[in-house]
């Protein structure tokens, strides 16, 4: 016998006479604490959610609050940086800029808020209990499911260009003053697939869907959760009802989906690949934005 191999065998006595260690221990998750009022036996896992009725009334004021605050202080900051507001109410690539500085410091402003609500006042991890649980593959292969989603999203978004280019409106919509600049338009694009997806679905799907559906039952939630999210965007589509309509449409399946995989997850890839299409769509059919809607 070589050396070599005595000192492998001495090796692996030595190694087969360790004990082995003992497997690692994983802690149960802690139960997501609900309100006082509602027993947790009565409540499935996916609406328990340590928040009610009148924590969403307050949402709605801190929104609203909010909203008027950061407007105020992106308007100061224009006007820091020599822009009055007839300038700015004359520059469409100034207000577009106006637009999209006051939203992203509006949704970061609803995140910071309900993270800190859900970690300081109800000592619970944030996404897990806002609703952002793990996609259930079940029987089928992991990436299949979300392949599903994402899918899912482009044919959305291909039916409902379809139905609005087939039932359109001759009135011109808000929205489109936004897009009169090339760099404004590319913001917007950009904020509507990389933070709108996420705040909105946090928002609508996981922090109001579950209050309603556990008042109400899941299909009042679904259909109210869905309908109040499309009716918030009517702003943007004023005058155009068909295209209201199809968002409202747009809030209810992003919500169904939600309320069958019991999870925000399902809802975001959906609502990512809906945007994301919607997206490319109009660089495409703007030539890269080289042609933009005509001004008033």
């Amino acid at each position: 016998m070589s050396l070599a191999a005595i000192g492998q065998t001495e090796d692996t006595v030595k190694i087969d006479d360790e004990p082995e260690p003992p497997p690692p221990t994983v802690e149960p998750e802690e139960p997501i604490p609900l309100p006082r009022e509602l027993p947790a036996k009565l409540v499935p896992e996916d609406l328990r959610a340590p928040w009610g009725w009148p924590d969403l009334v307050l949402f709605v004021l801190v929104s609203i609050a909010g909203a008027l605050v950061l407007g105020i202080i992106v308007l100061l900051g224009f006007m820091a940086f020599g822009v009055t507001i007839p300038e700015l109410r004359m520059s469409s690539r100034a207000q577009g800029i106006f637009n999209v500085a006051s939203e992203v410091l509006l949704f970061s402003g609803l995140i910071g808020y309900l993270a800190l609500q859900i970690r300081v006042r109800f000592h619970s991890p944030f996404w897990r209990t806002i609703g952002w649980r793990p996609l259930e593959a079940g029987r089928s292969a992991r990436a299949l499911p979300f392949l599903g989603l994402i899918a899912g999203g482009f044919v959305l978004a291909f039916v409902v260009q379809i139905v609005s280019a087939a039932f359109g409106t001759k009135a011109k919509l808000p929205i489109e003053a936004l897009f009169q600049d090339r760099l404004t338009a590319l913001l917007i694009l950009l904020l509507a697939v990389v933070m709108a997806p996420l705040v909105e679905e946090t928002i609508f799907r996981g922090y109001i869907y579950p209050v309603v559906a556990r008042s109400f039952g899941r299909g009042v939630g679904v259909v109210a959760t869905g309908t109040l999210f499309g009716l918030l965007h009517a702003a943007q589509l004023w005058g155009g009802w068909t295209q209201i309509a199809l968002l409202v449409f747009v809030g209810l399946v992003l919500t169904f989906v939600r309320a069958v995989t019991k999870t925000v997850l399902a809802s975001y890839l959906l609502h990512l690949s809906y945007n994301f299409t919607v997206s490319v769509g109009f660089l495409v059919g703007s030539h890269w934005l080289k042609v933009l809607p005509p001004g008033p």
